[in-house]
């Protein structure tokens, strides 16, 4: 006795056998739901130190304290100066920034362009770069006092050793980017008929823009830094100023209070530059 087998029709599956098609909702489900817990795996992996740090300040200031006015205070006391003084904290903030952008804008200016320019140039590197070797490694906090006593204003001379500390991170991280240029760009440029402006904006720029947001970190850190530095020497108003007042006067919940905020305000301003950079560089990951 035979039996005839017959195909099951096109499309239609055979009960029992496995499906090669899986619903699309099902694929990135999973993978939406996996996204969740790594971010705060991520969140919770970032806040360790924060957190074992504000626990051994717990302690610190529960074991170790020295009489009435310690030196190490509490973070509920630190909170509460903090609290009190952020009216006189916003007004330092203002001041610090009235010298801050004008040094760093002049810097990123002056150190992208003698950058682009420098670094593009077999010339002009081997004119300025064995002054940058010399210069740039000099730590700017040896100007604060020659600057304070030669240029007219405090406000001045802390522009000046705030643009010094900044340039050259920024002109050095320039050249190195204009340098590492590939030849076969500079080539096709040539075929194009672009003329010096056109390469080193058109072509240079772009291709250094990399370098010139890494140099332009360092050089904020290094502005921050100095900043703070000058502000401890002559100023009136500021937020090292605000430090150095309440440390002179023993008052250490506003002294802790005015570092934590100077360190909250640093990291905004380094965020909001790592926020233009990913903007940016969107090509570049």
């Amino acid at each position: 006795m035979s039996e005839t087998l017959t195909a099951p029709p096109r499309g239609r599956p055979v009960a029992g056998a496995p499906s090669d098609r899986q619903p699309e909702r099902t694929a990135s489900a999973p993978r939406q739901a996996a996204s969740v817990p790594s971010a705060l795996l991520a969140i919770l992996q970032g806040s360790i130190v924060w957190i074992v740090l504000l626990a051994l300040w717990f302690v610190a200031a529960k074991y170790f304290p020295l009489g009435d006015n310690p030196l190490i205070p509490s973070p509920q006391r630190t909170a509460l100066a903090l609290q009190e003084s952020l009216p006189e904290l916003w007004e330092g903030t203002l001041s610090s920034f009235s010298i801050l952008i004008p040094g760093l804008l002049l810097a990123t200016l002056l150190g992208i362009v003698s950058g682009i320019y420098v670094g593009s140039s077999p010339l002009l590197q081997r004119i300025f770069f064995p002054f940058a070797r010399v210069a740039a490694p000099v730590p700017p906090t040896v100007y604060v006092p020659y600057a304070i006593a030669v240029l007219p204003t405090f406000k001045l001379s802390a522009i000046f050793v705030v643009f010094i500390g900044a340039f050259w991170p920024i002109f050095q991280n320039t050249a190195a980017g204009a340098h590492a240029l590939e030849s076969r760009y500079r080539d096709n440029a040539s075929i194009l008929g672009l003329n010096s402006h056109e390469f080193h904006w058109k072509v240079v720029f772009p291709a250094a823009l990399p370098h010139i947001f890494s140099g332009m970190a360092v050089g904020l850190g290094f502005a921050f830094i100095l900043l703070t530095v000058a502000e401890l020497f002559g100023a009136n108003a500021g937020l090292g100023r605000f430090v150095q007042y309440y440390a002179d006067f023993a008052d250490y919940p506003k002294m802790v209070a005015g570092i934590l905020y100077t360190g909250v305000v640093t990291y905004l301003a380094m965020s909001g530059l790592e926020a233009i950079k990913r903007r940016a560089l969107f090509w570049h990951r």
